[in-house]
């Protein structure tokens, strides 16, 4: 959920106006409809001031990825060639191949 979708609902529960919410946090009516309709992105101190006039104590909180992918790396992927990819692939297959001789050698093997 966006913060302006955020903002949104809980105006809307609160059953305030844009107008009356704005008036409340500090701000003009028409930055609170840009932010909940997404032409604008606020900062925390906007969301903040938003979210104690409406009652709410904003909380922010971090979570690791679930999936094996971060967006970062996975959008740099896909801005490689098909053959940059193929070489990195390449790259890092021969580097797995050194890390396993390495680690056998270290244990005593072959």
């Amino acid at each position: 959920m966006s913060p302006g979708e955020m903002i949104r609902n809980h105006r809307e529960e609160a059953s305030l106006s844009q107008r009356a919410l704005a008036r409340r946090a500090g701000l003009t009516q028409a930055a609170v409809s840009r932010i909940e309709s997404g032409l604008a992105a606020p900062n925390w101190e906007t969301v903040r001031a938003l979210l104690l006039a409406m009652g709410y104590e904003p909380e922010l909180t971090a979570r690791r990825l679930t999936g094996r992918w971060d967006p970062v790396h996975l959008a740099a992927s896909r801005r490689r060639s098909p053959s940059q990819r193929l070489e990195l692939a390449i790259s890092a297959n021969r580097l797995a191949g050194r890390l396993r001789k390495a680690g056998a050698e270290a244990r005593g093997g072959p």
